[in-house]
């Protein structure tokens, strides 16, 4: 018995804190709203849990476009590239994250690939060259993407001091990212981040 108390003890103690949400808004200098921003929060020693997100797992061609522009997943996630338009597709991507080909298929075909490490892919077409995508790999069940208001919520933040990275394809930062500690409280937390952006490629994702 004193055994087990021991070890339910020493299991509270390593078991990360939870906090509540975090909403963190993201805007220009200028005061515009900044969409596709990637929040994510340092994940705490004891939260090994399997990390999931609720929304797919999928990047679409469509109408010529990429879809969504930048997709958060996991490490160990497999990512579906359906072809939903009427020409064909040959997807790609140099990233030393994860290089990959998906050679030429159409309409209603889908091929996969499973990203294996955290980091950023970038994606293009060898046939439409205007067609640009992101692949955000994440070690962190605490991220989110800012939608066309420029607002990301972290649920079920972590308690207390923890960095903050805020990532965007054209960010005018090294490795298109900023770092900033913020600390959390039962109640959760606002953060405000003003994201000076370099001016966007003509890409066709959305």
């Amino acid at each position: 018995m004193r055994t087990l108390l021991l070890g339910l003890m020493a299991a509270a103690i390593a078991a990360p804190a939870w906090a509540g949400d975090l909403t963190v808004s993201v805007k220009t200098p200028t005061g515009q709203p900044v969409r596709d921003a990637v929040v994510t929060l340092k994940s705490p020693a004891g939260a090994g849990q399997p990390i999931r997100f609720s929304w797919p797992y999928t990047v679409a061609q469509q109408n010529i476009t990429f879809d969504p522009f930048v997709l958060v997943v996991p490490v160990g996630s497999t990512v579906s590239f359906p072809n939903r338009d009427n020409v064909r597709h040959h997807v790609y991507s140099f990233s030393p994250v994860k290089k990959f080909e998906l050679k030429l298929y159409g309409r209603e075909e889908a091929r996969t690939v499973t990203f294996d490490k955290p980091g950023v892919v970038p994606l293009g077409c060898n046939i439409h060259d205007q067609m640009i995508a992101y692949v955000v790999v994440v070690d962190t069940p605490y991220a989110a993407k800012t939608g066309a208001d420029g607002v990301a919520v972290i649920r079920n933040a972590p308690a207390g001091a923890v960095p903050m990275t805020v990532w965007h394809p054209y960010l005018k930062a090294a490795r298109n990212q900023q770092v900033k500690p913020v600390t959390l409280t039962a109640a959760g937390g606002r953060e405000q981040v003003t994201a000076d952006l370099r001016p966007a490629p003509g890409h066709t994702g959305h």
